[in-house]
């Protein structure tokens, strides 16, 4: 056999671009309330709840009652992505990657409006006339974990009843963001009946994706500290996601870098917590 015959050997090269394990964009869109924003601020005004007299005399005069107003602040933060794919790129992959370029980047900014509806829903809020007045979380919407104790059922029927105790309307959906870990505590949880262990395990299959009255999501964005992981339970208008510029992406020739093809992504957004009767933080131990 000739010794040259090694440069007959044919190397074989995929004509597609694998992804790898990434979250593909956001998850949580789609379970917050959603409004366009015009500006750099958007302010919403909002009526509390009042209280009704009891007429106790004939021909008494009309009462007046002051209905509660309040006012929640949100700001738009700015995020873009960019890169750059030289033509000799293409010609030593032999692939024309710009298509994965840009999925990456719309992927890569989905996780980001995640980040700050996640974000939005534990940290401050900002209310009063001009959204100056910083307004926390209170303990009393907190489940606190001080153990090792992990998710479990009674963690979610405790946030269950918060809400429910707070005149929660029952017809707004209600959603809790869990990560894998969460689930496979629910799944290893002794004490529950068959019928919860049976609606865990078809929720961990994929079959289902409500329990106890909860959308669940799984995410692995949520924060972590001290071994303490903030899952995050809220009915769907309790956090408020405003865009201002959606996923705009625009692939263009750069004159300046060679003519090489650039893909670029951004989009403005902000999110807020517009109430904090509607949004519980429960706390899982994970190690």
């Amino acid at each position: 056999m000739s010794s040259q015959i090694t440069t007959a050997f044919v190397q074989q090269y995929s004509n597609n671009v694998q992804m790898l394990s990434q979250q593909k964009g956001s998850l949580l869109r789609n379970a917050v309330d959603i409004e366009t924003v015009v500006g750099k601020n958007m302010f919403v005004d909002q009526v509390g709840s009042a209280t009704a007299v009891k007429r106790v005399s004939r021909h008494a005069s009309t009462p007046q009652i002051d209905t509660p107003h309040q006012r929640r602040r949100l700001s738009l933060v700015d995020y873009e992505y960019a890169d750059l794919i030289d033509n000799q790129d293409k010609v030593r992959m032999l692939i024309d990657p710009t298509s994965s370029y840009a999925q990456a980047a719309a992927f890569a900014l989905g996780r980001a409006m995640d980040d700050e509806i996640i974000s939005a829903a534990t940290g401050n809020a900002f209310s009063g006339e001009t959204g100056s007045t910083t307004v926390a979380l209170p303990s009393t919407q907190i489940i606190t974990e001080s153990g090792t104790t992990g998710m479990t059922i009674d963690k979610l029927r405790e946030a269950k009843e918060i809400l429910d105790s707070n005149s929660v309307d029952p017809s707004i959906p209600r959603y809790i963001i869990v990560g894998p870990k969460q689930i496979s505590d629910l799944l290893g949880t002794t004490q529950v009946t068959s019928s919860d262990f049976n609606s865990v395990k078809a929720l961990a299959n994929g079959e289902v994706n409500t329990f106890l009255g909860f959308n669940f999501i799984t995410s692995t964005r949520l924060n972590i500290g001290s071994s303490k992981r903030d899952c995050i339970a809220f009915a769907s208008d309790g956090i408020k996601l405003g865009i201002g510029q959606d996923l705009m992406t625009r692939i263009d020739e750069r004159s300046d870098k060679g003519y090489a093809t650039q893909v670029y992504v951004c989009m403005s957004i902000g999110a807020a917590r517009m109430e904090e009767d509607k949004v519980v933080k429960v706390q899982a131990h994970e190690a």
